[in-house]
């Protein structure tokens, strides 16, 4: 039984202004493009996550339910009865 590939060595080349790196097949990502992060002296290529709608994006963020938020309204005056 092998165990799979983790590291491999790869070719950085010139594509006009921009430097490129060929990334080998066992590496391939899925779909068309990637968010790029310099960590230290590496950089960390992770795919972008696509959604079909509203309701998966907000279930793929996380709960901030402990989080304490400021009173925005603290320091202010009342506000004025309006009668409509």
């Amino acid at each position: 039984m092998s165990t799979p590939t983790t590291e491999r060595r790869a070719r950085l080349f010139r594509n006009g202004r921009n430097q490129a790196v060929r990334i080998p097949r066992e590496f391939e990502l899925p779909g068309q493009e990637v968010v790029i992060r310099k960590d230290g002296d590496r950089l960390v290529l992770e795919p972008v996550k696509k959604f079909n709608n509203i309701a998966e994006l907000l279930a793929s963020w996380e709960t901030i339910e402990d989080e304490e938020f400021p009173d925005v309204d603290e320091g202010l005056p009342p506000l004025d009865d309006i009668k409509l």
